[in-house]
């Protein structure tokens, strides 16, 4: 499964980015310093940095960081867990994924979504807690278009389409 993962932060000039690996991180703490690190590198602003991935069209989180404060995260689809250890990352520190009901007969896996985490994350970026969980569960909306729609009202759409190509 290939994983697409950006960092922003703010800078004087705006927004800027750039792409990360997250093979090697191993926790939400070491989540929140590459995202200071790469911060850092690009010059830019500590006082916000957010990282989204998406996971081939599966699932898809987002981390952010103010300052110093404990990171904030939020990922569309608890069940991702159980096929990605990356989406590990994205669960609230000390949660755990609900594992998988065993499926006998008559049972179904629910075709929805089971978001998880901080849905207000956003709200002082144009993505209510509302809007959020909208985007995650709107039928027939896949992941990268959720992070467009998020990164179109933070002000970093442009940004976010040049990297992706």
């Amino acid at each position: 499964m290939s994983i697409f993962s950006v960092v922003f932060s703010r800078a004087s000039r705006g927004w800027t980015g750039v792409e990360v690996d997250l093979a090697e991180v191993e926790g939400i703490d070491d989540v929140a310093d590459l995202m200071r690190d790469t911060a850092a590198a690009l010059d830019a602003d500590e006082a916000t940095m957010l990282l989204f991935a998406e996971a081939d069209d599966e699932w898809f989180g987002i981390v952010r960081v103010d300052d110093h404060n404990d990171p904030r995260v939020f990922l569309s689809d608890v069940r991702a867990v159980q096929d990605n250890p990356v989406a590990e990352l994205f669960l609230e520190p000390g949660a755990q994924a609900q594992p998988e009901d065993e499926e006998g007969e008559g049972a179904a896996q629910t075709p929805y979504p089971g978001p998880v985490g901080d849905t207000g994350l956003l709200s002082d970026l144009g993505t209510t807690a509302d809007e959020l969980m909208a985007l995650t569960l709107r039928e027939g909306l896949l992941p990268a278009d959720a992070l467009a729609v998020v990164a179109d009202r933070a002000g970093f759409a442009e940004a976010l389409d040049v990297m992706r190509v």
